[in-house]
């Protein structure tokens, strides 16, 4: 494999570390630096002239930052001369804004996906997109895994005998089902209407959870405010646990907050966004599962011309 290279944006550098492990490699030797106004510069320490590059850095917090960072390391590589270039985006920002539906607004993920093909990206590869057809807003092959094979696999441990899927929204019923086929148990929609970006409106369960266990699932948690409103909906319902998980735990504003006025059981996440350890220990009862074993596998395929579907069943990743 001495024609494949993984480089770490400073994004998530633990998860690129683990993803190379995962490959039998290091991570490529580069150095990222910033001039006295900001002005970010990435110098690539060896030489990629003729190689496969894949380009680990989630456009996550700082946002901004993190997003002109991968485009600047985008450019350094296909200047080097790098044969192929991919970007791997653990976590697609801006991603929310994905159609106009008021007046007068951008369609921000298209913008980004414009920006990272301009920058000279061959290939992307994600996980958990937001609005699956993100994936149409890019010229270029784009591989968007899932995480819900990483988290099925933890979750079969429990053996719960009487689970029911909680769509802490209407739009996440699709994904609840995906759940619900792979761990049994019953299905069960919160009527949702969201206010602000901060603020929503929570109606009624639709489904029975009473003397059950619940298990809430949702492809990220910013402020917490949509599922620890759905859980306060489903322990008034009489629920008997009720389980939280996501992949992406972007975590902010006032998530801390939110999860310690609920008596959730656990918070299952993924690592395609670090999470700081104060926020961890605020919150208690977060459970982290790497996404690094699935992704590295993806690399080896892209890399070797083999199929990237298959895993979607995470007993493929060895």
């Amino acid at each position: 494999m001495d024609d494949l290279a993984v480089f770490a944006g400073s994004a998530n550098r633990p998860l690129a570390q683990k993803i190379a492990e995962y490959l039998g490699i290091s991570l490529g030797a580069a150095k990222i630096t910033r001039f006295p106004d900001g002005e970010i510069l990435v110098k690539l320490e060896e030489d990629v002239r003729g190689r496969d590059i894949f380009i680990v850095q989630p456009t996550c917090a700082p946002t901004n930052e993190s997003l002109m960072e991968l485009l600047i390391f985008i450019d350094c590589a296909r200047r080097a001369s790098a044969e192929r270039v991919t970007a791997v985006v653990p976590y697609y920002g801006y991603a929310r804004q994905d159609r106009k539906d008021e007046g007068r607004t951008p369609i921000t993920a298209k913008l980004v996906a414009n920006l990272i093909t301009t920058a000279g990206t061959d290939r992307v590869l994600t996980v958990d997109l937001h609005a699956g057809q993100i994936q149409g807003f890019f010229d270029i092959p784009v591989d968007n895994l899932y995480a819900e094979p990483v988290h099925s696999r933890y979750f079969r441990q429990f053996q719960w005998d009487n689970l029911v899927l909680v769509s802490p929204d209407p739009g996440n019923a699709k994904r609840a089902r995906a759940y619900a086929n792979r761990l049994g148990g019953d299905l069960a929609i919160v009527d949702k209407r969201r206010v602000s970006g901060e603020a929503v409106e929570h109606g009624h369960i639709i489904g029975d959870v009473r003397g059950k266990t619940v298990l809430m699932m949702d492809d990220m948690i910013t402020t917490g405010t949509t599922v620890c409103g759905a859980a306060k909906l489903c322990i008034k319902a009489g629920a008997k646990h009720v389980y939280v998980g996501a992949t992406h735990a972007v975590l902010v504003g006032k998530a801390v907050a939110n999860f310690a006025e609920v008596p959730i059981d656990q918070v299952v996440l993924t690592d395609t966004v670090p999470v700081a350890q104060e926020t961890l220990d605020a919150i208690g009862k977060i459970h982290i599962l790497s996404v690094a074993p699935m992704m590295g596998e993806a690399i080896h395929r892209i890399h070797s011309n083999e199929s990237v579907s298959s895993l979607f069943n995470m007993d493929n990743v060895r």
